[in-house]
């Protein structure tokens, strides 16, 4: 992973300060928000998708293990407390793929890709080591169809069970269920590596 050289020296300054607390970043890069924060060497990263599919709020989320140990995180790591008292846990990646090769069609596919793709690579502040343009290829690979060549590509985008080495990093997209509306105002919290990361969404 490759953070902007502004966004990492700020997070180690925080980090290193001493009795200073970790702080949330806030900047935007290809046409997302985005809020990054940093505890012990672990960095979260995410952006609401201005995209919706079907019954789906979608996050696209970047992890970076710059720990000495080894990570891991899932979907459902991710819980999202609204205002109102609802509460949203991120769906397991399974149940995601398997909903976009039955019930998605041409046009969901086709938005939720190109948006996915316009933010990541607009990411000057990340790198993925093993994330969603890893996925993309290899399911490509094994795919002849061209409609099944389209389903695999939006099946790559979900972020699936992820253990990262030290030095390693992924992405991908956390759906929740939300009748296809925005998450709206209230908190997400993310829990991995024995830490929690808390944002305040407005």
């Amino acid at each position: 992973m490759r953070l902007g050289r502004i966004a990492l020296h700020v997070a180690v300054w925080v980090w290193l300060a001493p009795g200073a607390r970790a702080q949330v970043i806030e900047f935007e890069s290809g046409g997302l928000k985005y809020q990054t924060l940093t505890k012990q060497g672990v960095t979260v990263m995410f952006a609401e998708m201005p995209v919706h599919v079907r019954e789906w709020a979608i996050l696209q989320l970047a992890v970076s293990n710059g720990s000495p140990r080894e990570i891991s995180l899932h979907p459902e790591d991710l819980v999202f407390h609204r205002k109102d008292g609802t509460v949203l846990r991120g769906i397991p990646a399974g149940s995601v793929i398997r909903s976009l090769m039955d019930r998605a069609g041409r046009n969901d596919v086709i938005r939720l890709v190109s948006t996915y793709e316009l933010g990541l690579y607009g990411m000057e502040r990340f790198r993925s080591t093993n994330g969603y343009e890893q996925r993309r290829q290899n399911a490509l690979a094994e795919v002849g169809s061209t409609r099944l060549k389209a389903a695999a590509a939006a099946s790559a985008i979900a972020f699936v069970a992820s253990k990262l080495k030290p030095g390693e990093s992924t992405d991908g997209a956390v759906f929740f269920a939300t009748s296809g509306r925005p998450l709206g105002p209230g908190r997400l919290v993310v829990s991995t590596a024995g830490q929690t990361f808390e944002f305040d969404s407005p």
